[in-house]
């Protein structure tokens, strides 16, 4: 099954690279609400400060904390429409740097990135009015991909992690944005090497990628008992955006496997070839998320994955509980 996924990688990889700003995804604007309020959280692993935006609900009773993750080229000060549906809630809400964009060794899923991020839950902890039986994390893209590392890795009892459109895979991650001559993939050159590489002429360490990628990482069975996973990818994601959905249905699949469950509980290769060539439910659905038409669920134990009609995006208004 592991080898037919990443092969399907290969047949998904071959749609548009070029992508309008668009608002979830806007690096260039640093517009936030006036509530919120910038932060320097001390890193406890070398002692660097790291930024973030932060709100601290003003109600009378704990509320729920958000942990916004930014996408794969910003970094803290990146608008983040999700801000303000927080406010809205009266949520708590932080929105942590973790070493910004991934294209240096100590950002892209490194110990350092990892380490900020729980550091950020532990400042908004002490520092905020939070149901700590109420910690959600969320990204979307390259914060999907933290949001996967996140469920690997932190330290912290969360209640859920809503991985959108993410990447699970740098390995394949590479070859698929080598063959679209897009950015990432020199991204992901300057992040596992640490080297000054030509624009065009680098090359990566495919050992350092698996080691920063959630799909080849030990599942935290364990510590993971009472939080729940949600999945979401935009069906046509890999031909009008740049992650494949295979990244999501490959490591919903691993969670099924690492999980205890069987062949019949993963999606099976016919549904996956059928959703990578025609970009179309394999089986009939009324089934929505929002206004969107859902083209395939499947859920196993606390893990979910909703491919659903869109592209590389997140529905703002289906993110927070």
């Amino acid at each position: 099954m592991k080898q037919l996924t990443v092969a399907f990688a290969f047949l998904a990889a071959t749609g548009l690279n070029a992508q309008e700003i668009i608002e979830w995804d806007d690096t260039q604007s640093t517009h936030w609400p006036e509530q919120c309020r910038r932060v320097e959280i001390p890193s406890s692993l070398d002692g660097q400060n790291q930024p973030a935006w932060f709100y601290k609900s003003k109600s009378s009773l704990p509320q729920p904390l958000i942990v916004s993750l930014h996408t794969w080229s910003g970094g803290f000060d990146q608008k983040d429409t999700l801000s303000w549906e927080a406010i809205r809630k009266d949520f708590n809400y932080i929105h942590p740097h973790f070493r910004g964009p991934n294209n240096t060794p100590q950002a892209c899923g490194s110990e350092y990135a990892l380490r900020d991020i729980d550091d950020a839950i532990t400042y908004a902890i002490k520092n905020g009015n939070v149901d700590t039986s109420e910690i959600h994390i969320t990204g979307v893209s390259g914060g999907g991909y933290s949001t996967l590392l996140a469920y690997m890795k932190t330290k912290h009892r969360v209640k859920t992690f809503s991985a959108w459109v993410p990447i699970s895979n740098l390995v394949d991650w590479y070859y698929e944005s080598v063959g679209r001559a897009n950015k990432y993939a020199y991204h992901i050159a300057l992040a596992t090497t640490g080297m000054d590489f030509d624009t065009k002429n680098y090359d990566f360490n495919e050992e350092e990628a698996r080691a920063r990628s959630p799909y080849f990482m030990q599942t935290p069975t364990q510590e993971r008992k009472a939080s729940k996973l949600y999945i979401y990818a935009g069906i046509h994601d890999g031909y009008t955006g740049s992650v494949p959905i295979i990244h999501s249905i490959a490591f919903f699949n691993k969670m099924v496997e690492d999980l205890g469950g069987d062949n019949s509980d993963e999606v099976p290769c016919d549904d996956i070839v059928w959703m990578l060539t025609t970009r179309t439910s394999p089986k009939e659905t009324n089934e929505k998320i929002g206004d969107r038409d859902i083209h395939y669920h499947k859920t196993f134990n606390n893990v979910s994955i909703t491919i659903f009609e869109g592209t590389h995006e997140i529905l703002v208004n289906e993110v927070l509980p």
